[in-house]
Order: C-alpha cells, then sequence, then structure tokens
C-alpha cells in the first residue's frame, strides 16, 4: 500500500545529485578580480591582450589565482583585494601608456571560487544582485529636447527631398529648434506643399502665415507625435545600453526605465565608478555624410585652406583629413543590420549594412544624383568623430543593402560591424545620480541574509520535530530537499538573487512546511478515526493534496500577478516566490512521502507510527503514537 515504485526513487535519486551539484557553486563564494575590456570600437580582447596581462602580472610580483580569457574580456582573480589593487595598477601601467587615450578599460570585478569541474559541467552560482554583491548604480536623464531636436532634423530633410521631387519651389527650408520654416513665393505653392505635408507626414502640423512679400509655412511634431518619439527614445537608449553592456562583458546587468524620461543602470561586481561611466560612455552613433568635393574642401583637406563654411574637417584611421558637409544623410536608425564580409571584386574585408525603408529610399536617390562623389561614413563615440570609410559612388545603389570597404582588416571588419550593430543613442544622456556599494556591505548583506533563512530553517525544524516526532523529523528533511531545488533552480535558471530575494526564500521555508502540516494531521486523523496505520498514512497523503494543490494555486496566481505587473525587487521577490511554490509542492508531497514509504512501507505489520500526541475530540486520555 505504501511503497514506491522503482521509477520514483529514481527520480528522487536524479533530484538529489543534479540538485547538489547546480546548488554547489553557491557556496563556494567570490573572490576579487580584475578584468580588461575593449576602451575603443577597433581594440580587440584576444590571446596576444592575455599574454600582456599575464607578463604585466608577473612583472609585479603578482601570481593569479585564475587567469581566462572570457569572451571580449580577459579576467584575472586572486585571493585577496591588495592583491587585486596592485594587480589593477600593474595592468593600466603595462596597457594603457597614456591615460587620455586608453585603449583598454581596467576594472575591479568579483569572479566565483567553482572548481573548474564544476564549470565543466555549466553549473554556475546565481548572480547576486547590487545590494549582495556590490557595485555600481546610476540614474540617468534622457534630453527629450535633444531627441525632437534631432527629429525635426531628421523631418527637415524628408520634406526638402519630398518637395523636390514634387517639383513644388520653395524660398528655403530652415529648423528652428523643433519647428520647421518654409517659406514660398505665392499661394498656389503654398496649397501645393501642404498637401505633401498632409499626404506624407502626419506627425506635422503646418500653419501658413503671410511673410513680407512671400508666404511662410511652419510645421511643428504633434503632440501625440512628440510623446511617441520620446518613448521611442528612451527604449532604444535602453537597448543601446543593453547592447554595449553585454558586449563589454559585465554579468546581469539591470537597465531599465523608470518615469518618463530616465534609466536605472546597476553594475553588480563593478566596484570602479569611473570605469564604470567609460563603459556606459561606449556608444557608437553612425552617420553619412556627402564629402565636399569643391576646390575649398579639398584645399583644406591638404591643409592649405580653410574649412568651409557648412563643413567640418574629420580624419581617417590613416590620419588623412575629410571635409564633410554638416548634413547629414543617414543616422544609424535606418540601420537594420551590420555583418562583416568581403568585397565579390576586390575581396578585401568589407562591411555589409542593411537599410530600412526609409534608409534604402533615401540612398537610392541621394547615390543616383552624386555619382562619381565621394561619401563618408562616420562613426562617433563619446563625441568625437571618425570617419570609417569614404568611398567614390560608382553607380546608383538601391535594395537597401550597402557595402563599406577599403583599407580595412578582416578584424575591423568584424569589430566596425559589431559596433554598429550596437546601435545609436537616440537622444543624449546624463548621470543625474551615481551610487557605489561596496563588496564588504555586499558580504555582510549576505551574511544577515544567510543568517535569517538559517534561523528560520531550524527554528521551523525545531518545532515540527518536537511537535511530530518522526514524522517531523520527515518534514524536516524534505524541507531541507526544498530549499536545496530551490537554489539549484535560481542556479540554472541564472537568475538574480536580491535582498528581497533572500525574505522570499525565508517565507517559502514557511509556507513549504505547511504542506506537512496538513499531511501529518490528516494522518492523526485517520488514526483517531481508528484506521491502521498503513491505511492512515495512505488516506492521509491522499486526501491532504486536493487542499494543498489548491492553497498552493492561489498563492501561485497572486505570484505571477507580482511578477507580470512588478519591477525591480518586487519582480525578484515573486521569482523566487513562485519557484518556491513549485519546487515546495514537489519536495512536500513527491519527497516527503518517499521518505514515509521507504521507512514505514516495508513493515507489514505496522501496528504505531511516531506522530507525536493524538488528542482524542471526546476529551478522552491522548493516545501515544510513539514506536
Amino acid at each position: 500500500m505504501n511503497r514506491y515504485p522503482v521509477w520514483k526513487y529514481v527520480i528522487i535519486a536524479i533530484a538529489l545529485v543534479v540538485g547538489g551539484l547546480y546548488a554547489l557553486p553557491n557556496f563556494f563564494g567570490e573572490s576579487p578580480a580584475v578584468q580588461v575590456s575593449a576602451g575603443k570600437p577597433l581594440v580587440k580582447i584576444d590571446s596576444g591582450t592575455l599574454v600582456q596581462v599575464q607578463a604585466a602580472l608577473k612583472l609585479a610580483g603578482l601570481a593569479p589565482d585564475l587567469l581566462t580569457l572570457d569572451g571580449a574580456s580577459v579576467k584575472a582573480r586572486f585571493l585577496d583585494t591588495d592583491a587585486q589593487l596592485k594587480a589593477k595598477d600593474a595592468i593600466q601601467k603595462a596597457l594603457i601608456p597614456d591615460p587620455t587615450n586608453a585603449s583598454y578599460v581596467v576594472a575591479l570585478n568579483l569572479l566565483s571560487r567553482s572548481p573548474a569541474w564544476l564549470s565543466a559541467l555549466h553549473a554556475a552560482p546565481m548572480y547576486l544582485g547590487l545590494d549582495l554583491r556590490g557595485g555600481v548604480h546610476f540614474m540617468l536623464q534622457v534630453d527629450m529636447q535633444a531627441a525632437l531636436t534631432k527629429r525635426a532634423e531628421s523631418l527637415a530633410g524628408d520634406l526638402r527631398t519630398s518637395l523636390r521631387e514634387k517639383s513644388i519651389r520653395h524660398s528655403g527650408i530652415n529648423r528652428v529648434g523643433q519647428t520647421i520654416e518654409v517659406k514660398f513665393r505665392d499661394v498656389a505653392t503654398l496649397a501645393a506643399a501642404k498637401a505633401v505635408l498632409q499626404d506624407q507626414f502626419a506627425d506635422l502640423q503646418p500653419v501658413d502665415a503671410p511673410d513680407g512679400a512671400e508666404f511662410k509655412l511652419t510645421a511643428s511634431i504633434k503632440p501625440e507625435a512628440a510623446r511617441r518619439i520620446q518613448d521611442q527614445a528612451l527604449k532604444q537608449n535602453i537597448t543601446t545600453l543593453h547592447n554595449r553592456i553585454n558586449e563589454l562583458g559585465v554579468a546581469e546587468p539591470v537597465i531599465q526605465q523608470q518615469g518618463l524620461d530616465r534609466i536605472v543602470v546597476q553594475l553588480p561586481g563593478v566596484q570602479d565608478t569611473a570605469k564604470a561611466k567609460d563603459i556606459l560612455g561606449r556608444t557608437a552613433t553612425l552617420e553619412v555624410r556627402m564629402v565636399d568635393e569643391s576646390a575649398e574642401g579639398r584645399a583644406a583637406e591638404l591643409g592649405s585652406g580653410m574649412v568651409p563654411f557648412g563643413t567640418e574637417r574629420y580624419l581617417e584611421r590613416n590620419g588623412q583629413a575629410v571635409i564633410v558637409k554638416k548634413q547629414v544623410i543617414l543616422t544609424g536608425e535606418n540601420l537594420t543590420d551590420a555583418q562583416p564580409g568581403f568585397d565579390s571584386q576586390t575581396q578585401e574585408p568589407s562591411v555589409n549594412l542593411n537599410l530600412d525603408a526609409k534608409g534604402t529610399r533615401i540612398f537610392r536617390d541621394v547615390t543616383r544624383e552624386n555619382v562619381g562623389k565621394r561619401m563618408a561614413i562616420l562613426l562617433f563615440e563619446k563625441g568625437k568623430g571618425e570617419v570609417v570609410t569614404a568611398p567614390v559612388i560608382r553607380t546608383e545603389i538601391g535594395g537597401g543593402r550597402v557595402q563599406i570597404s577599403g583599407r580595412m582588416t578582416t578584424v575591423e571588419a568584424n569589430d566596425t560591424a559589431l559596433l554598429l550593430r550596437a546601435g545609436s543613442l537616440a537622444a543624449p544622456m546624463e548621470i543625474i545620480e551615481e551610487t557605489t556599494i561596496g563588496p564588504s556591505l555586499g558580504a555582510e548583506n549576505i551574511a544577515k541574509g544567510f543568517r535569517s533563512v538559517a534561523y528560520g530553517f531550524t527554528a521551523v525544524a525545531l518545532f515540527m520535530c518536537v511537535y511530530y516526532m518522526l514524522f517531523g523529523i520527515f518534514s524536516s528533511v524534505a524541507l531541507a530537499f526544498n530549499l536545496l531545488l530551490l537554489v539549484a533552480v535560481l542556479s540554472m535558471l541564472q537568475a538574480t538573487l536580491t535582498l528581497p530575494g533572500m525574505a522570499a526564500m525565508a517565507l517559502v521555508l514557511g509556507m513549504a512546511i505547511d504542506s506537512n502540516v496538513l499531511i501529518n494531521e490528516r494522518i492523526r486523523e485517520e488514526l483517531r478515526g481508528g484506521a491502521s496505520a498503513q491505511a492512515a498514512i495512505h488516506t492521509g497523503y491522499d486526501r491532504a493534496w486536493a487542499t494543498i494543490f489548491d492553497s498552493n494555486i492561489t498563492t501561485l496566481i497572486a505570484g505571477l500577478a507580482l511578477l507580470a505587473f512588478g519591477s525591480g525587487p518586487v519582480r525578484g521577490f515573486a521569482v523566487v516566490h513562485c519557484l518556491g511554490i513549485m519546487t515546495s509542492m514537489f519536495s512536500g508531497v513527491f519527497f516527503s512521502r518517499g521518505v514515509v514509504n521507504f521507512w514505514y512501507g516495508r513493515q507489514n505489520r505496522l501496528k504505531t507510527v511516531s506522530i507525536g500526541t493524538i488528542w482524542r475530540p471526546d476529551g478522552a486520555a491522548a493516545l501515544k503514537t510513539n514506536e
């Protein structure tokens, strides 16, 4: 009656082994480390960088506990913070001879002390949140007015192109702040321009008025369109920050919107605020402009003349100056993909760009009208612009696929494509709040959280053992298995554990024991009714299951609501809460019954069970059911 088939014990054994293996990395803790990442778009982190770091550490007399090339960064792990700080200084001195032009980012970090055999099994510890691990917290303010101004500039260029296609003559198009002003000589031309605006520019609200002998059409961005542009700018900035930080190898960053125009960035494990700012600042903007082919422009390129009005001077990678016009033809917003490749004719490394529908149309028109002229593709980073390439337009380019090549190595083509894929900021941002949480404070929070879970578990286990005797021990074993399983699942999912998550873990312990209390009381009820010991165990588990299922499902629904609508600490609490409910149903019913069946199921003539004192409802003497 109370015997499990072998396959159920196999499931329990597998759960124990897998749970133990994947929970184990969390007990090794973390060690201070130094992380070396690329500080410029075209700097490559490879085995050569690893050798340089190794040589710098050897010269400084430092022996790292672990030195690895992990993706796009080199990480060196040490036994204490003193060695970590010395290593950082030594690596910076070797890799960054000129601090004003840093090619690398050398930052403090924390790495797990898990042995290599656990890492080979892909068993990794849970990520720890900022409040447990330490790190840096930034609040960024997005300049929404700059986003609207940028959009107005783009619309002004589109309007200029549309009026030219419709052969509508005007006296000039100017952008004034976030409005676009167009002047016309007669009413008929004004009416034709208004029709183009209403047909092709739904985001603009036109207003016309006489302006001396001419007529002026003033177009402003509609309020609903402005709100949409601001929302898109915020989302694009968040996506861009995700791409850049993820490619720099920062583990589990938190990047989320707060309010209408702010972004919260948390980088756990990064202790150097200045380096964290460098990471945030590494966001590139792509622009396509025409090269000034005039005699004045060529003289300025050669350094024998002034830069003409309406143009700017930028340098190529080889130091050659290029004079480009200020008018921006395309930006990174029109780019959908960038992949490295090779030129089909010259077999030189190249970067293949895919443009959206709007970018395709603009690029086709511009290349058709400027055959034989040069077009510059510029990359802006930290306010500094660089000409990636300035090829000559040989023919009209349509279809939305653009290839840029020339004086690029394979590595440069790969890195340029990677940086362009990361996108550009739709609006500038500034840091309005920054906080650094040291690893010592994080360690203190971990210790307090661990003690709260341990004390809660001990108190519950003692109560169960005293009140339910041997069945209390079974319940405590099931509770320990539940905690092990919860930690293992969180580790396998690589979830981020925060202080609210540890609070949820302590709460789960109290909720998980409810299942065993219901089961034990059901067994007592059956024994009071005169059922045999084996029958009481069987019926107690069967009848308690429906109640346990209903109560856990209703609690799970509340947890899923927190998970769906919460954010930040609330969401972290909900994740642990929901996972804990599911593991407690498995451990409280399936696992605990397996333990009880293993202990009592072999006894055919079982007369008593150790489940504490059973009080009769009629007030008669209590029965002791101890073996």
